[in-house]
């Protein structure tokens, strides 16, 4: 970074930093991870120079004729790796892409029924703090509270009496696979669209490793930062008959130009996808998540949903008498990187869960024997969260196992 150096210092100096913690930290916030090189190449690359107003053949600007191939190889084989009818590639986030996905087919103050954000859903679901709420009439579904599962039959119920015209799956903090036939059914039954927000989980649909929602589903949206692996941005898949009034939600309607640079990172990561190394990553993605849960259990910490099917582990941490809070930043300070979440009994603004995803260290290669260490470190931390003297031999554990995996070799 040798023009950085030259143009400003300070920020170099920052990125140098952040790189260091990345390597001497171990990361379970299950919506991050850690992204090929490639990738971090080309959203650096040239391609950040080019606007792309519009669509490939049909822009507002000369000078497209290589971005217009970049974008298309991503259009296409995003739709190749999960067999979709259409595919947009120009969404910004995936909060980007679930706004154009409600704007595309829906009217301001339509009734959207999504899963409450203390029982796993996401801001962009519909949340007050989200402008999302403030379009559009939602209606939120709970989970069981005693299972901490959705509830179809309850849904359906809840369905036939809200009437919306869109029925939203998928989740941010939902450890367990949702029955995305069923709830198909249940917005047929009631005349719904059905959008499934697989942001977490599309590098296990990728894989083919759990059930993929796109043969169900109207509308799909996902980040490719999350267990996809790659750099920044939200993708949606949709049915064809959607696809243009999907394109013009996107653009003109609630972006102008799109980052090329990313769009290339969303090729590339979807052709990364149909590699072993991906799969592999991903299986033991959800091998380790298994085992950490396991593990955890072992130890008498109550397990949000009773488990995991997918990447993340939900973790009520007040059976331990901690605050979602308090266990943060135990963590952190011993180098373990996590989340505080709600989970479903919270009713205040005090966050009872710890929300685990064992994206990051897998694509590290950290596997079994050093699952049940870092469980047994995330242990012993929050049990002696005042003893200074463990924390430090705790500290000394994560980095001893950070330097056997290095992020980037």
């Amino acid at each position: 970074m040798k023009n950085l150096k030259h143009d400003d210092p300070q920020i170099l100096q920052l990125i140098l930093q952040e790189e260091e913690r990345i390597e001497r930290t171990i990361d379970l916030v299950s919506s991050e991870t850690h992204t090929p090189k490639s990738i971090l190449e080309e959203m650096g690359s040239v391609l950040n120079h080019k606007t792309i107003e519009g669509y490939p053949g049909k822009r507002y600007h000369a000078g497209c004729e290589f971005v217009d191939v970049i974008e298309t190889l991503a259009i296409d084989r995003m739709k190749e790796l999960f067999l979709a009818e259409h595919a947009n590639v120009q969404p910004h986030t995936g909060s980007a892409a679930n706004f154009a996905v409600y704007f595309s087919v829906l009217n301001v103050g339509d009734k959207i029924l999504a899963m409450n954000l203390s029982h796993g859903g996401h801001l962009t679901h519909g949340h007050f703090a989200s402008v999302t709420s403030k379009c559009f009439n939602f209606q939120h579904y709970n989970v069981d509270l005693t299972s901490e599962l959705i509830d179809y039959h309850a849904l359906a119920v809840q369905a036939k009496e809200v009437r919306p015209k869109m029925i939203v799956a998928g989740a941010s903090s939902y450890p367990r696979l949702i029955d995305y036939e069923r709830m198909s059914q249940i917005a047929k039954s009631v005349g719904a669209y059905l959008f499934v927000d697989m942001a977490h989980i599309a590098g296990l649909v990728a894989a083919k490793l759990i059930p993929s929602p796109v043969i169900y589903a109207d509308f799909v949206s996902f980040t490719t930062f999350k267990t996809m692996t790659g750099g920044r941005g939200g993708v949606i898949l949709c049915r064809k008959k959607y696809a243009d009034e999907v394109d013009k939600a996107v653009f003109p309607g609630t972006q102008g130009t799109s980052a090329v640079s990313n769009i290339a990172g969303k090729a590339t990561i979807a052709k990364l996808a149909k590699e072993a190394n991906f799969i592999n990553v991903q299986r033991n993605t959800l091998d380790n998540a298994k085992l950490l849960a396991a593990e955890l259990a072992g130890k008498n910490y109550r397990l949000v949903g009773g488990g995991t099917d997918t990447h993340q582990v939900v973790v009520d941490v007040t059976t331990k008498g901690l605050s979602g809070s308090q266990a943060e930043k135990t963590l952190e300070s011993i180098g373990i990187i996590t989340n505080r979440n709600y989970i479903p009994k919270d009713t205040g603004k005090r966050a009872s869960g710890l929300r685990l995803g064992t994206g990051p260290i897998s694509v590290r290669g950290i596997e079994s024997d050093y699952v049940i260490q870092i469980a047994n470190i995330i242990d012993k931390a929050l049990m002696e969260k005042d003893n200074q003297e463990v924390l430090r031999e705790l500290k000394r554990n994560v980095l001893d196992i950070c330097k056997q995996f290095p992020v980037y070799k």
